[in-house]
């Protein structure tokens, strides 16, 4: 891999809007992670990868992690129900906490259906 060196010298240039614009519309289309690596690539005349993304993958990814920080907190509140079963004495108690688990499973049960249902969905798109 090639040495990165520090970059310490400065470019100031004044663009109109509709530059601007295009500029970042252009940006926006490639594998580049910064606006400064992207400029520096097509002033210095290095290849600059464009329309390398797949936006349906980018799509597909935010939902799945959406998914997952669902699930991890789904997991948390779990945990905590049954730590507040192992320390509950009286009988009463736990029938409230089984009602309560009884409810907080439906909602489980019908986020894990909307999971199936958007995979389904991502693969009749795949396969397409």
């Amino acid at each position: 891999m090639a040495e990165e060196t520090n970059k310490t010298e400065w470019l100031h240039l004044r663009l109109s809007q509709d530059e601007h614009t295009k500029i970042h519309k252009a940006f926006k289309k490639t594998t580049c992670r910064k606006l400064s690596d992207y400029a520096r690539k097509i002033l210095l005349g290095q290849p600059v990868v464009s329309n390398y993304r797949n936006q349906s993958l980018d799509d597909f990814m935010a939902e799945l992690i959406r998914l997952r920080k669902d699930l991890n907190a789904v997991g948390n509140n779990f945990n905590q129900a049954v730590k507040k079963l192992h320390t509950l004495n009286e009988t009463d108690r736990a029938e409230q906490w089984v009602i309560a688990y009884e409810r907080d499973k439906t909602s489980v049960m019908k986020g894990i259906k909307a999971i199936e249902i958007f995979i389904a969905k991502i693969g009749d798109q795949w396969l397409q």
